[in-house]
């Protein structure tokens, strides 16, 4: 691996920019969080069994939304790259393509949620829970082509390094699910009590709201004119949606398997008890909060890899990539400080439960470990995006997560006597696989031209030719 000259001045600007655009994209993942958090807390009070169908719903959901977001990640690389070439008329057929795509996934998550039965008897949901759970899920169901389209609008908005208005509906959103779960779950203004079934009502009505209004509001601002965006109608090109799923194919498939990882470590340690159950629970939604801040800042790496992707600017690429890596794994060095310093703590914030606190407390320390190999994974993942590059980080992550971490987490944990301790080890260790391949990958492809060009319309580095 050679090293690149290291200009201070360029790699500050890259910084800055990344930051930018990076920080209206973490608050609102940060939103979309919050939404998870609404529900679990409205479900609570209405009861325990409408939290736990709305609990066991939500992560039948989390599926769709994780494959729906996984296909629409083609476009922000692909934007960015027009963008980046001053190809910006360009960019409406991208976007038409892009709409018809996210039509036809939303009705596939559509279809597949509303049938999601041998997937509720394979998690084993008890009796009692089934037919709620089916009734939040056949309800929810609707709002997925709204989420698909949503996530076209912003996949645009962010290739185009528009990011605040991602932020803004996100958290517009959020707002909008406060009443509107509160009216349908609990029954106001003279509508029934539907508890679990309104969850779904309200989030789904939620989708379809921020997707209207983010619609509008690209149709009227001035940012989003001369792109070609309703000029005229297009019918859906099998070629074009074609290259827009070489891309989001992959991605999907990637999210999948790391979203996997985490469903299958915790159904190993539903076996463990009570007491360890919920202390995981408490450990993973304190990662999963702080793994919205590497999520936003690699979403932000991918618009800059794409812009210079786009003027041919092999340095650009580099400076992009690396400089936003090393960004992360500064904000990885906060949060991994916190876990390490204030694992008690910060259990003592989810539950008064001392077993549950020592228990968390020791699962937050081995989360705080891996902070920096999530950060590189994502990182490094997200400039891999920038390049159109998907294929092989599919094949790293399948890998990673699933022929090393879950193997060596279950060897551990039943094996070795470790217990949810050593499920966490393999996440650790699954995760490490990870970073050091993809990083690896974006080194090579980053370097792939030593003429210090990059070709806008050239596709991915190939697989076949360039081993990692």
């Amino acid at each position: 691996m050679k090293p690149f000259p290291l200009d201070r001045a360029r790699a500050s600007r890259e910084i800055g920019a990344t930051v930018r655009l990076g920080l209206p994209l973490i608050l609102a993942q940060l939103a979309a969080v919050g939404s998870n958090v609404i529900d679990a807390i409205l479900a609570g009070h209405v009861g325990a069994h409408v939290l736990g169908a709305v609990a066991v719903g939500a992560s039948i959901w989390t599926l769709a939304i994780v494959s729906g977001i996984g296909m629409m990640m083609a476009m922000p690389p692909s934007v960015s790259q027009l963008d980046g070439a001053g190809r910006r008329h360009e960019v409406g057929a991208v976007f038409h393509q892009g709409v018809w795509l996210a039509l036809g996934v939303g009705v596939v998550l559509w279809f597949a949620v509303r049938h999601a039965e041998p997937l509720i008897k394979l998690i084993g949901v008890s009796p009692g829970l089934y037919i709620d759970v089916g009734e939040f899920l056949r309800a929810i169901s609707w709002g997925a082509p709204a989420l698909t389209c949503y996530f076209a609008l912003r996949g645009l908005s962010e290739g185009l390094s528009l990011t605040r208005p991602s932020m803004y509906f996100s958290f517009g959103g959020l707002l909008l699910l406060i009443p509107l779960g509160y009216v349908f779950m609990f029954g106001k203004l003279g509508l029934p009590p539907q508890g679990a079934r309104g969850c779904g009502i309200a989030t789904a009505t939620v989708l379809w709201l921020e997707m209207l209004s983010f619609g509008i509001y690209v149709f009227f601002h001035p940012d989003y004119r001369g792109l070609g965006l309703f000029d005229h109608f297009e019918w859906p090109n099998l070629q074009q949606i074609g290259k827009l799923m070489h891309i989001g194919v992959p991605m999907a498939v990637t999210l999948l398997a790391e979203g996997g990882l985490f469903v299958a470590a915790a159904l190993l340690i539903g076996t463990m008890g009570e007491d360890i159950v919920a202390s995981h629970q408490v450990a993973l939604n304190v990662a999963s909060l702080f793994f919205m801040i590497p999520l936003g800042l690699a979403m932000a790496i991918t618009v800059r890899v794409g812009n210079a992707v786009g003027r041919g600017d092999a340095s650009g690429v580099r400076y992009a990539g690396f400089c936003g890596i090393g960004l992360t794994l500064v904000t990885q060095l906060v949060s991994a400080g916190l876990m390490l310093s204030f694992p008690h703590f910060i259990a003592s914030l989810y539950t008064h439960d001392k077993t549950v606190i020592e228990l968390a407390a020791q699962l937050l320390v081995l989360a705080g470990l891996f902070q920096f190999s999530d950060g590189i994974q994502v990182a490094s993942n997200g400039a891999l995006r920038g390049l159109k590059d998907t294929r092989l980080p599919m094949a790293i992550t399948l890998f990673a997560y699933w022929m090393v971490g879950m193997p060596v987490g279950w060897w551990l944990a039943f094996h070795a006597g470790l217990g949810a301790r050593g499920i966490w080890m393999g996440l650790i260790a699954g995760l490490s696989m990870a970073a050091l391949l993809l990083f690896a990958r974006f080194w090579r492809s980053s370097h792939r031209h030593r003429s210090g060009t990059f070709d806008p319309v050239a596709p991915a580095p190939s697989d076949a030719t360039m081993p990692l």
